[in-house]
């Protein structure tokens, strides 16, 4: 097809979003064409959850061999070389990038069109300046680190998320500005490496206090300085860099890393000659079906204000395509997971007990230390602990939440539970493989009825 044809679906960007409203488009049998103005893949191939995760891997291999917990089996870890772990990181992302995104698009039969799209009007998209028509669109452009207005930042020169995963030299000292997902794995990631590193924010502020209170003491045990505050000021200090916070503390670092955040990235789309509002924050405004404003375009991802997962900006994505086509389907939120990879994880599914209770629950809990969890205990690590949120009147999980090694893993089996409507007897009652950390899970539905002590298996 070239631009003058008229194709069912135009889809701006290409990554989860857009990748996978063009598979679905294409599944139902409509003509689909995709626009990038950059780097082929979106965020979370190539500047987001691949390179952070494979970058936390070598960074947590190397920190289990320095606190390796069985001295009968002593490990060893040397020196860091940031370029070739970067060069190991950025071949990792060129093959998946061809794998997962280029030849999925050839095999799905759609095509990328290079080049920045802009609206003339609510109905004319351009490509580059040229027309590209279409039924429907779906703008799938991302999010892009959010910089604070903080005096004199602008003078400093500031790495970001994107930024700090292009080093090739580690600093000797870092301080990072903000406590959220990314403000944590990248401190940790960087401790692990051998920074000497400052978190300047509230740690997991929305995590559940006993959680985020545990993954604090765990930061604090690794030599990570935490500072409970807001920054106010940043000015330069010789070769570093300080930064005062609200209430007069002050961190020094040779770097600083901003992590407050991510913000739409909108740029360039005009997206008032199209007729499409965002919120006070710049995201683009969807109904339950994600249509925008304007009638004929439809917006997923981060560029909305949605969950800032890869898996929801492709269910989202799915949902999108699928409505652009004539369907009326929305995003279903239950027992959404998320995972903080830091280590230990940081992991839910479902909703807190703040948010049980803001929402009319008579909420009932409980909590267990992982130093009551037989794979804990055997692992040698017992940092963390899980917590069950559930009706008071039904018994009915509306939220798991765990700090340990593999939370993460464990959170497919709490969303599960939670979306069948999972009571915490019925979760007590279910097998459970015993010395996995998975089996804390039951082992905290059983505090429901019976908080005495139990044996291994009980």
């Amino acid at each position: 097809m070239t631009r003058n044809d008229e194709f069912d679906l135009a889809v701006i960007g290409t990554g989860g979003a857009a990748m996978s409203a063009a598979i679905h488009a294409r599944l139902e049998g409509a003509s689909v064409v995709a626009i990038e103005s950059g780097t082929l893949g979106g965020t979370c191939v190539n500047i987001g959850c691949v390179p952070s995760k494979t970058l936390l891997a070598a960074a947590h291999t190397r920190h289990d061999a320095l606190a390796n917990p069985f001295p009968g089996a002593p490990t060893t870890a040397g020196g860091v070389d940031l370029g070739e772990l970067m060069q190991q990181k950025d071949d990792l992302i060129g093959m998946l990038r061809q794998t997962k995104y280029a030849d999925i698009a050839t095999a799905y039969g759609f095509g990328i069109t290079p080049g920045t799209a802009t609206f003339a009007d609510p109905t004319t998209l351009l490509v580059d300046g040229q027309p590209v028509r279409a039924k429907s669109y779906l703008v799938a452009t991302g999010a892009e680190p959010h910089i604070p207005t903080i005096p004199e930042l602008e003078n400093i020169d500031y790495l970001t998320s994107t930024t700090a995963m292009e080093l090739t030299v580690l600093p000797h000292s870092l301080v990072v500005i903000g406590g959220g997902f990314v403000g944590l794995e990248q401190a940790q990631l960087f401790a692990r490496l051998g920074v000497d590193v400052t978190i300047v924010g509230r740690l997991a502020p929305h995590a559940e206090p006993e959680l985020s209170s545990e993954l604090r003491k765990a930061f604090l045990a690794e030599g990570i300085t935490v500072i409970n505050d807001r920054a106010a000021t940043i000015t330069p200090d010789g070769d570093r860099v300080r930064v005062s916070t609200q209430t007069g503390k002050e961190a020094t670092g040779e770097r600083i890393l901003v992590a407050t955040g991510r913000t739409a990235r909108t740029r360039g789309l005009d997206l008032t000659a199209a007729g499409i509002a965002t919120d006070e924050r710049g995201f683009i405004i969807v109904d339950t079906q994600q249509r925008t404003t304007n009638p004929a375009v439809f917006a997923a991802g981060d560029v909305t204000d949605a969950p800032q997962y890869v898996y929801v900006a492709a269910m989202a994505g799915k949902i999108a395509a699928r409505n652009a086509l004539g369907q009326r389907e929305h995003v279903d939120y239950t027992g959404l997971p998320s995972v903080l990879f830091t280590s230990p994880q940081l992991a839910s599914a479902g909703i807190t007990e703040a948010e049980a209770l803001a929402a009319g629950y008579r909420c009932a809990c409980r909590y267990l230390r992982l130093s009551d969890v037989p794979r804990a205990i055997t692992n040698h690590n017992t940092r963390g602990g899980i917590k069950i949120v559930a009706d008071a009147d039904t018994g009915k999980v509306l939220g798991i939440h765990a700090l340990a090694e593999t939370a993460g893993e464990m959170m497919l089996a709490a969303t599960y539970a939670i979306t069948a409507g999972f009571t915490v007897t019925q979760l007590s009652d279910t097998w459970a493989p015993y010395l996995t950390m998975a089996e804390g899970i039951r082992l905290t539905a059983n505090l429901f009825r019976n908080e005495l002590p139990t044996s291994c298996c009980a």
